[in-house]
């Protein structure tokens, strides 16, 4: 079995969009004057798709989020020409033969996102090719089914949070993510709101529930150092992404600060990246997204780095390439999970794009030991409402 053909295209939503809300998520832009709503330049509304084809016919599909059109540009110029005429099953030799040819210029971002996405699906051909999932080529069933916390709580009104969150605890969710609307551009009007925030989540849940905190890189140091003492009576499971991803200094002295757990990860790439925030006890949780850390080969690596470390893995944003990853270790413990919604923020693109997620029931996620591959396959009926470039 030789790979013949790859094929990068580039989704991009022309339907409707939630307008922007205020607050609505703390970022690192909070910290630059903008005349625009800083969340703006985290909205995504476009998702890469990747086809690899066999020589038999066999289809892989991968995907990845970070600036589509870029990685498109680095999949047709650069990482196709070294995959095709290979068999897939050296998965291994392919994944360090673009990590390594891109190395000049890639080793993080959009190239490790686009290496991520043709790894993906070299994992899904070689589930299809065995009839397997590709949870039982990575280690087989861990757990009889996936816990799963509810991440779409932003800052919104507090009673439509609590509303929000009321919903979903009656449908069974245990475990909940909320965001922080404010940051240190706000002073101590915006420690009060986030504070408030909080307290209102978890009046709702109250503390049988997981809460976990995500200010998604949009405070500072001093910032954080001054909050999360206020922060520990709400008992949160981790405070995620407090500070910009480079600046690991800030996170070894805020997880060594305090008694709230501190993860990140997400905005890492490669084995590299996560054994540095592992070595220097950056993080008490690891985060990363399959899809962007070098997909599947380069994840499966560093789910026996954390288990090795004792440090939990939970990846970021949910979805197939992740739940097959989160199934068969024993060092991932959960799933994130975001139900289909109106398009927002961009994560839920995946869900108009793909077929085969699993529904979230009572809190938990299950896959199938019989559906070969990931799962996944293109749908149609939203095609209409994207513009398809490639």
């Amino acid at each position: 079995m030789k790979i013949e053909a790859i094929r990068a295209r580039v989704f991009e939503w022309k339907g409707a969009t939630v307008p922007p809300q205020s607050n609505f998520c703390s970022n690192a832009m909070d910290a630059l004057y903008s005349r625009k709503e800083t969340m703006n330049t985290f909205r995504f509304h476009s998702w890469l798709v990747v086809e690899v084809e066999t020589d038999d016919g066999i289809i892989g599909l991968g995907n990845a989020a970070l600036a589509p059109r870029i990685a498109k540009a680095i999949i047709d110029e650069y990482l196709a020409p070294l995959v095709i005429g290979h068999d897939p099953w050296d998965y291994e030799y392919l994944s360090q033969r673009m990590y390594r040819a891109t190395h000049a210029w890639g080793r993080k971002g959009v190239t490790m996102a686009a290496i991520s996405a043709i790894d993906i699906a070299l994992w899904d051909i070689l589930g299809k090719c065995t009839s397997r999932p590709v949870f039982k080529l990575l280690g087989g069933r861990t757990k009889e089914r996936i816990p799963c916390y509810y991440s779409k709580l932003y800052r919104t009104d507090l009673r439509a949070m609590q509303d929000e969150a009321k919903r979903f605890k009656d449908l069974g969710f245990t475990a909940f993510k909320m965001r922080f609307g404010y940051g240190p551009a706000h002073l101590q009007k915006g420690v009060v709101e986030n504070l408030k925030s909080v307290e209102a989540v978890r009046e709702v849940i109250g503390y049988e529930s997981d809460l976990m905190l995500e200010c998604y890189m949009g405070w500072d140091l001093d910032y954080a150092r001054r909050i999360l003492p206020k922060l520990e009576k709400f008992q949160p499971r981790w405070l995620e992404e407090p500070v910009i991803a480079d600046d690991i200094d800030a996170y070894v002295e805020l997880n060594r600060l305090t008694e709230i757990p501190i993860s990140g990860g997400e905005h890492e790439f490669g084995l590299y990246g996560i054994k540095q925030l592992l070595d220097r006890k950056a993080v008490s949780v690891v985060q990363y997204d399959t899809n962007r850390v070098g997909g599947i080969t380069v994840a499966h690596k560093v789910n026996a780095l954390c288990e090795a470390y004792s440090v939990p893995v939970i990846p970021h944003a949910g979805q197939m390439h992740n739940y097959h990853l989160t199934m068969s270790t024993l060092a991932s413990p959960m799933s994130e999970y975001f139900p289909m919604h109106d398009v927002e923020v961009g994560n839920e693109l995946f869900y108009y794009i793909f077929d085969g997620e699993p529904v979230a029931q009572q809190g938990f996620l299950q896959l199938d030991d019989d559906t070969p591959g990931l799962g996944l396959s293109l749908k149609s009926e939203y095609l209409p409402q994207f513009t398809v470039i490639g």
